[in-house]
C-alpha cells in the first residue's frame, strides 16, 4: 500500500492566489487563472508544480525543469525557459516557503493527537494498526493512523506519531519519539532518540529569519541501529534517509536531506548537515562533521574530530580540519610535533 503522506496537501490554488500571498509580481496577467497542485525543486518539478530559482548557478537545472511555474528574481527571469511561468521576487527563496504554508496549510503546526485512553497505561489510537506479539510499555503513545510490526516494542514514554510505519521485529526505547517516518524491520531506536522532527531551515533577512516548513519524511532501511539521544531530522521536499544494516551511536545530529548509505558506521557526536550524501560502507569517527551537500563516496573513512568541507572519493582515508588525506594530516602532525621539541 502506498503510503497517504505527513501532510494534508490542500485544493489546487492559482498562480494570481499565490503571487498575491508570497507578495511576487506575474507579468501576464492571464498565467494568474494557471493551478498548482504541488511544490517541488527544480529537478523533481512537474507539469502542474510550482518551484523556484535563486540565481544563475542553477541555469542547467531550470532549463531542464518541467515546472509550471518557478518562482525567480528580476535579474534571472531571461534565464526561465518558454514552457515555465515566472513569478518574479526579489527572495524567491523567502516567497517558496511562504508557498509552502498556501498549499500545505497543516505544515505551519506540527500533527498531535488528543488523548483517547486512560491516563497511565499505553495510549493507542483505535485507527492504528498493531501487529501480532506487540508489547507497548506503560505511558507509551500510538498515534492516528499508525502501523506497528509484528513483535515490536513500543517501550515506556515513547511516542509513535500520527501515520508513522514501523516495521517487524523493531525496538522503539524508553522516551523515544517518532513522527514523520517509515521505520524498516529489525530497527533498533534507543532511548531518547529522536526520528522525524522539522529540519532546521530558515530563510535569512534583515527583517529576520522566516521558518521553512518542513514536508518531507524520514525513511530508515531494515537492521538499523539509532543511539540514544541521537536525532534524525525529516526532509525539506524530498526525504532523509538511512541505508540498511546502518549503525549510528549516541549523541549523533542528522540534518533534514541527509541521504546516508547501507551499512555506515557513524561514532558519537558526529554532525551531518544538511542535503550531505554517504556511499555504503562508510566510517565517521567520533566528533567528526560534514558540511552541508557534501558527498563521501563508498568505503571512505573519516578519522575522528575530522571536518569534511569537500566532496571525498570512494576508498579515501581523511583527517585534520579540513580534512585531507590522512597520509598527509599524519605527516604535518609528525612536523609540527617536532617543532615544538625543538630547542631555542
Amino acid at each position: 500500500m502506498e503510503h497517504p503522506g505527513f501532510f494534508d496537501r490542500g485544493t489546487p490554488v492559482s498562480l494570481r492566489h499565490i503571487a498575491d500571498a508570497v507578495g511576487a509580481e506575474l507579468n501576464c496577467a492571464d498565467d494568474g487563472l494557471t493551478e498548482i497542485d504541488d511544490l517541488r525543486a527544480l529537478n523533481d518539478a512537474a507539469a502542474t508544480h510550482l518551484t523556484f530559482c535563486t540565481g544563475p548557478k542553477y541555469a542547467k537545472a531550470l532549463c531542464a525543469t518541467k515546472a509550471r511555474a518557478c518562482l525567480i528574481k528580476p535579474s534571472d527571469v531571461r534565464l526561465i525557459p518558454a514552457n515555465v511561468v515566472p513569478i518574479i521576487t526579489d527572495a524567491p527563496h523567502r516567497a517558496f516557503a511562504m508557498a509552502i504554508g498556501v498549499l500545505y496549510p497543516s505544515s505551519l503546526q506540527p500533527e498531535a493527537d488528543s488523548p483517547h485512553a486512560t491516563i497511565g497505561g499505553p495510549l493507542v489510537h483505535p485507527t492504528a494498526k498493531i501487529g501480532e506479539g506487540v508489547t507497548i510499555g506503560p505511558g507509551a503513545i500510538v498515534g492516528r493512523e499508525a502501523k506497528i510490526g509484528d513483535r515490536t516494542t513500543i517501550a515506556a514514554g515513547a511516542v509513535v506519531g500520527y501515520r508513522v510505519f514501523i516495521g517487524a521485529d523493531c525496538f522503539v526505547g524508553p522516551g523515544a519519539s517518532v513522527t514523520h517516518a517509515l521505520v524498516g524491520d529489525r530497527v533498533t531506536l534507543h532511548a531518547g532518540s529522536r526520528v522525524g522532527q522539522d529540519g532546521f531551515g530558515y530563510v535569512m533577512s534583515p527583517e529576520g529569519h522566516f521558518k521553512i516548513p518542513q514536508i518531507g519524511r524520514v525513511i530508515i532501511g531494515d537492521g538499523v541501529d539509532l543511539g540514544a539521544n541521537s536525532t534524525v531530522d525529516r526532509g525539506f521536499l524530498t526525504d532523509t534517509k538511512i541505508g540498511e544494516g546502518t549503525k549510528i551511536d549516541n549523541l549523533v545530529q542528522i540534518a533534514h536531506n541527509v541521504v546516508i548509505g547501507r551499512h555506515c558506521i557513524i561514532v558519537s557526536q558526529t554532525g551531518i548537515a544538511g542535503s550531505a550524501v554517504l556511499g555504503d560502507f562508510v566510517i565517521l569517527g567520533a566528533q567528526s562533521g560534514v558540511v552541508e551537500h557534501v558527498k563521501i563516496g563508498d568505503g571512505a573513512l573519516i578519522a575522528g574530530m575530522a571536518h569534511v568541507k569537500d566532496d571525498v572519493p570512494k576508498g579515501a582515508r581523511m583527517g585534520g580540519t579540513p580534512a585531507r588525506p590522512f597520509n598527509e594530516w599524519a605527516r604535518e602532525i609528525a612536523a609540527v610535533r617536532r617543532l615544538g621539541k625543538k630547542r631555542n
